[in-house]
């Protein structure tokens, strides 16, 4: 026994003195890099020993109890806005500098990649448009364009019907008992739906319409599964994509049972769209000269690839675009203009006055034009970016062009292998850039003239640019145009989160409201 106990102390004391050696050992190269190529090392955090496990766990306990949006504004409390630290044994170089950010995702482009993406996404995204760099990527983006033409975008008769149903559930329930008083229901369910729907005729030409009956079946290869439980599973699923890329190379430890299952109901959900597609004539449509252009992805796709999975992957890495962040945008908004009624007034009178209560008026033309309306989801979407942080891995020697020193003005050099964090929750919200009144909701601060670029990334930029951008916003305006000329008044629930300040979002690899959107609309 007392030799098991002495190997035993022997052991955890070279374990100490390699942790310390090692913490040593990467400050020393810090500095001694930074003098090499001729720039200065970021300030560093704290808790990073040993091996950046204290950021994790405090990264991790904020995913949980749904406190991610404090936490990373914690990080930049010191004031700094370029930061050095580890996490699970990774050097992390993390910014909220919008130059660093523009060297990462434009300037210095080829010299960054997804890092470890791939790896933790893989079980559920496959290889798509999310998870490859490089050439992949490039093929990826290709073939994805063409679905997101003005052409595409503009075509709102389908949208239209789907809306009809939005606004009939949301009559339905604001005139009855949901559990939780008369009259009140969660609307973030519902434009979870609505995008289900809408996703799903753009992509597969064929819609699950889960607003009018989320019990409806679709046969995959293996099981029949359900526009609701397709949801369910997706949320789930997208929880255990949060932890794996929380481990970093050791993503792999998250695999659990309940995931497996979740990734199944999944890969079911969109295979049924992938093999009906297949098993379809390959005859091609006759090109009638129609103005009603269509353009369906998933058949285009199968004209280059008969393989099922390179479709799923694709197909699967679009519809988690075109539902997510959607619906999150239109949750943060209604759950903001329930609150704000200032702004509630003044955008109905521009939509009563610009459309009035038709919505055959509402064209993509038209929306582009509301001006108020433009700028009441930019502002949306700077307090709330539905991707809040963001990342990329250095897979080569490069620079950030700030950060370096006490007054970070100087250069940082990046080593291969370091992961550059930008958060862009924080710097949208940072006065500096936005000014004292930076964390409130004003609108009318996109009509003073003052000019954003790099510092407002709701749709990410440089090459990797969002490609579904367009078609996001039209979707998200239509939408909160056709609530605003149905409903004279909306009210949040009495027990709900009373300011948007207050609001808890929960981050799975998209920011949504942790508590729901409990509210009630009056005709």
């Amino acid at each position: 026994m007392v030799v098991i106990l002495g190997k035993l102390a022997l052991l955890v004391a070279f374990a100490v003195l390699f942790v310390v050696f090692r913490e040593v050992y990467i400050r020393w190269e810090l500095i001694h890099l930074a003098k090499k190529h001729r720039t200065k090392p970021p300030t560093r955090l704290l808790d990073s020993f040993p091996l950046g496990i204290a950021n994790f766990r405090k990264a991790r306990q904020a995913s949980v109890r749904n406190e991610t949006c404090d936490f990373m504004m914690n990080l930049f409390k010191s004031g700094h806005d370029t930061l050095h630290d580890e996490v699970m044994g990774l050097n992390r170089i993390v910014t909220r500098d919008p130059e660093n950010v523009k060297a990462v995702l434009a300037t210095n482009f080829k010299d960054f990649s997804l890092g470890l993406r791939h790896g933790a996404f893989y079980p559920l995204l496959g290889d798509g448009i999310f998870t490859l760099s490089g050439e992949g990527w490039k093929h990826s983006r290709a073939l994805l364009r063409p679905q997101f033409s003005r052409q595409q975008v503009s075509q709102l008769n389908s949208l239209n019907e789907h809306v009809d149903q939005l606004i009939r559930n949301f009559k339905r329930d604001s005139n009855q008992d949901n559990g939780r008083g008369f009259g009140f229901f969660d609307a973030q369910v519902y434009f979870h739906n609505l995008t289900l729907d809408t996703a799903t005729e753009f992509l597969f030409g064929e819609s699950v319409d889960s607003l009018s009956n989320g019990n409806r079946q679709v046969q995959g290869p293996e099981i029949k599964v359900t526009a609701q439980e397709f949801a369910e599973c997706f949320n789930g699923s997208l929880k255990t994509l949060r932890l794996r890329i929380q481990l970093g190379k050791l993503s792999f430890l998250a695999n659990p049972d309940h995931f497996k299952h979740e990734v199944k109901i999944c890969h079911n959900f969109v295979d049924y769209f992938v093999h009906k597609t297949l098993a379809e004539t390959e005859k091609e449509k006759a090109d009638s000269g129609d103005q009603e252009f269509s353009y369906i992805f998933i058949e285009q796709l199968a004209k280059q690839t008969r393989d099922p999975k390179v479709i799923r992957d694709q197909a699967f890495n679009i519809l988690l675009a075109g539902r997510d962040t959607t619906a999150s945008l239109l949750s943060f908004a209604l759950f903001i203009l329930a609150r704000d009624k200032r702004v509630w007034n003044k955008l109905r009178d521009e939509v009563l006055t610009t459309f009035g209560n038709d919505s055959s008026k509402i064209t993509f033309e038209s929306l582009k034009r509301s001006t108020y309306l433009t700028n009441t989801i930019n502002e949306v979407l700077r307090l709330f970016p539905i991707v809040p942080s963001n990342s990329r891995m250095a897979i080569a020697d490069t620079i950030l062009p700030r950060g370096g020193g006490e007054d970070e003005s100087s250069p940082v050099f990046v080593k291969k292998g370091t992961t550059v964090s930008y958060v862009v929750y924080v710097m949208q919200r940072t006065k500096k850039y936005w000014g004292e009144d930076a964390e409130d909701f004003r609108p009318e601060r996109w009509e003073e003239g003052k000019l954003h670029m790099w510092d407002y990334l709701p749709f990410n930029g440089g090459p990797r640019i969002c490609l579904g951008q367009q078609f996001a916003l039209t979707e998200i305006s239509f939408t909160l145009v056709r609530i605003l000329q149905t409903f004279r008044d909306v009210e949040p629930h009495p027990d709900a989160t009373p300011s948007f300040k207050d609001l808890r979002g929960l981050h799975s690899l998209t920011l949504s409201v942790a508590e729901g959107v409990w509210l009630r609309l009056i005709e």
